[in-house]
């Protein structure tokens, strides 16, 4: 069975979520949907839920470190076309790149945004 696939809006909102969360320095204004995402990502614990993750970087710049620092961590490239759940793995490596890329300078370019990898949304 596969893992469902996001949309790319659903892709870009979890990318812009945690984008305002480092540009605001707030760490309440993440979403659920960023938070599950951040979670699921490697070297990142869930904290219980979306309030113990929050608490726990209340020093968005901590998050912002976290996030950088894991990047290496998340580019699944054990993953080979073909193999079960591998667009997923891409999916979220592609989304975890976009993001270290908003937050490192402050602006995010989708051009490297493979479609490929998405569900159609309309």
């Amino acid at each position: 069975m596969s893992i469902p696939l996001l949309t790319l809006r659903q892709a870009d909102l979890i990318v812009s979520n945690v984008a305002k969360v480092v540009s605001t320095g707030n760490s309440e204004h993440l979403s659920n949907s960023a938070y599950r995402f951040l979670y699921l990502s490697s070297g990142f614990i869930a904290h219980f839920n979306l309030h113990g993750f929050r608490a726990e970087y209340s020093n968005v710049a901590d998050l912002k470190n976290d996030i950088l620092r894991n990047q290496r961590n998340n580019q699944w490239n054990n993953f080979r076309p073909g193999e079960a759940n591998y667009q997923y793995y891409m999916q979220k490596k592609d989304i975890y790149n976009r993001i270290c890329k908003a937050i490192s300078n402050g602006s995010e370019d989708n051009s490297f945004t493979d479609p490929i990898f998405y569900v159609n949304c309309w």
